[in-house]
């Protein structure tokens, strides 16, 4: 019989919550405050780290889908624990058009259940889970994305957004 203790499970803002509000700093020192986007969508997505290959390909799908974001008035948020030098090297190598956030201390991460338990190699560590929210105009989560797999990811979303 084992006696480790059971991994738990990730504490994502249930649908139909309020997303927690946050402020936070984002690349070309700016800074996003998720309340004063009310009336607006917005996509939510953490991501472990900048320029990372998975990283990437999904910015760079959220960037190829972001004019049919606006049409369907959806702001886009990236969010990881990168400070925002290494966001604005990202925006700038590929041309990204949306917001960056920076959680360095990770409150946010912590806030939305995306900072868990990983292993690699038989190696335990603490990192983001890559997760996206939909947040309607009225400020509560409209549908999570769990565990994402990026591949189609961005497009998956762009449905869900034309569905609210």
């Amino acid at each position: 019989m084992s006696t480790a203790p059971a991994t738990k499970a990730p504490n994502h803002p249930a649908v139909g919550a309020t997303a927690p509000d946050f402020t936070l700093p984002t690349q070309g020192n700016g800074k996003v405050t998720l309340s004063a986007l009310k009336g607006q969508n917005v996509v939510l997505y953490f991501y472990p780290k900048d320029d990372t290959p998975g990283c990437t390909i999904e910015a760079k799908d959220f960037r190829d889908l972001m004019g049919d974001f606006k049409n369907a008035n959806t702001v886009i948020i990236g969010l990881s624990k990168d400070d925002v030098k290494s966001h604005d090297k990202f925006v700038e190598k590929f041309c990204l058009p949306f917001t960056l956030a920076s959680d360095t201390d990770g409150a946010v991460c912590e806030a939305y259940g995306t900072w868990v338990e990983k292993s690699m190699y038989g190696k335990k560590y603490m990192g983001i889970d890559r997760v996206t929210f939909l947040i309607g105009k009225d400020g509560k989560i409209a549908k999570t994305w769990p565990k994402v797999k990026v591949e189609g990811h961005a497009a998956e979303v762009l449905e869900a957004v034309r569905g609210l």
